[in-house]
């Protein structure tokens, strides 16, 4: 049994950085067309769709500010203008902050949270659903996070953005289902990816020991998870909250 997104498109933002790259060559190795997009990373999103056009499938690099309905707007455009409308959305792009605890933590990085993950789900959603509804299918994919269930110190803003989008994408799961879009989130935990190897720093004892698996995993092990969630067999899954995080965290019953 095979992963065959032959004659799909797929939207990835934050295409360009370290876990959407990743995710997006695995949805280009299943066959998928994909649209990168990036906000600052011009080069790596063009270096991207060189690659992803060497291995046969159609590419478009595409800037956006996934916080502004403009600009999103903007971005459908001009990937409806160059592929077609998109069969396959992955909601991955997240504004980096510096932790602190609440009493530090600055109002404008619960802002930014809010923005980039809340409202990018939401203005995506309007940007590319319209258009799956008149196809009757689609896959909208979240990348959410295992900290939205563990809720630790110092990650406020962050548990507080991840655990908003949940209650849209569930919200949304059950509004637009009955035209067969499925509306899932995949939760990573620490995951390693490119910088990680790059630095020599995969290994993290201290994580580690709280993981059942004891160890952490790998960028493309979230990626395998989007590709299954993005393709046919996941076809009666909507409205999940699924943790790809060795068991570090477990939703109950």
């Amino acid at each position: 049994m095979n992963i065959d997104l032959a004659g799909r498109l797929a939207v990835v933002t934050g295409g360009s950085g370290e876990l959407g790259r990743t995710m997006v060559r695995t949805l280009a190795r299943c066959g998928a067309s994909v649209a990168v997009h990036y906000l600052q990373n011009k080069q790596k999103a063009a270096a991207l769709e060189t690659e992803l056009k060497a291995l046969g499938v159609r590419a478009l690099a595409v800037q956006a500010d996934i916080t502004d309905c403009g600009s999103v707007m903007r971005m459908r455009d001009a990937i409806h203008a160059a592929l077609g409308a998109p069969d396959i959305i992955v909601n991955n792009a997240v504004i980096q902050y510096k932790w602190k605890q609440i009493l530090e933590q600055d109002v404008a990085d619960y802002e930014s949270q809010f923005r980039s993950c809340v409202l990018q789900n939401v203005l995506m959603a309007k940007a590319f659903v319209p258009a799956m509804i008149k196809k009757r299918y689609g896959r909208v994919i979240a990348i959410n996070t295992e900290c939205a269930m563990q809720s630790f110190v110092t990650q406020s803003a962050y548990a507080a953005g991840k655990r908003g989008m949940d209650g849209v994408l569930r919200v949304l799961a059950k509004e637009i289902g009955e035209h067969q879009i499925t509306v899932n989130q995949v939760a990573p935990g620490w995951t390693i990816s490119d910088r990680y190897r790059a630095e020599g720093t995969e290994r993290n004892e201290s994580y580690e020991r709280t993981v059942p698996l004891k160890r952490r995993g790998t960028d493309q092990e979230i990626a395998n998870v989007v590709a299954f969630l993005a393709s046919d067999l996941a076809s009666f899954i909507t409205g999940a909250y699924i943790p790809v995080c060795g068991g570090n965290v477990m939703p109950a019953i």
